[in-house]
């Protein structure tokens, strides 16, 4: 009897065996796959995201650092703005922006003065424009007189456009490195993000 009792245990326990070993392979297989769903789906949010912060960068908005004193007092050097490079894709570029222009491998930022087709000069520190004066509230230098005459123009060509420093004293602009062209600007920047301080929109 209790040899028949002993192989009754041994058929009843080996069974029990085989599936709780089947059903740990299968657990663990689910677990496995599981986690390359975790990671792939990690890796393609991963991927996502930059691809999203490289259109973001070159199409949208990008940080710019201002250099130097020549948009002073209204930018001070050092200063991060924001760069809105979408913006002219629907607007027309108007007067007093402040705009990152590429000039000669670098980007200097100046304020649109001028727009195509229009004459200009300075007379007695004012703004003339097509025969007109135009007040220039932002402006806290003396501007010496200048005339559009003297880099060989009548008028700002049709597709430039003429800018300066608001630092009349210390800027090289548009009365030194003529009108830019319109592919020349890479966008408007007004958002003054660090120094903290600092921050704010400036117009």
């Amino acid at each position: 009897m209790k040899k028949e009792e002993k192989k009754e245990e041994k058929k009843v326990t080996r069974p029990k065996k085989e599936v709780k070993t089947k059903e740990t392979k299968k657990e663990k297989k689910k677990i496995v796959s599981e986690e390359q769903q975790d990671n792939t789906m990690e890796y393609f949010i991963y991927i996502l995201i930059i691809f999203l912060i490289i259109m973001i960068r070159t199409f949208i908005v990008t940080p710019v650092r201002v250099n130097g004193s020549s948009m002073y007092p209204t930018l001070k050097n050092g200063e991060i703005m924001i760069l809105n490079k979408i913006n002219y894709r629907f607007n027309d570029i108007k007067r007093f922006d402040i705009v990152v222009v590429n000039e000669e491998d670098q980007k200097i930022i100046k304020r649109v003065i001028g727009l195509p087709g229009e004459t200009l000069k300075y007379e007695n520190n004012t703004l003339y424009i097509d025969g007109q004066e135009v007040k220039e509230p932002y402006l806290k230098e003396e501007t010496e007189d200048f005339n559009l005459k003297e880099l060989g123009f009548t008028k700002i060509p049709e597709g430039y456009y003429f800018v300066m420093g608001d630092n009349r004293d210390n800027s090289k602009d548009s009365r030194i490195i003529g009108p830019v062209k319109r592919k020349q600007i890479s966008g408007r920047t007004k958002l003054v993000i660090l120094p903290l301080k600092e921050k704010g929109f400036k117009n």
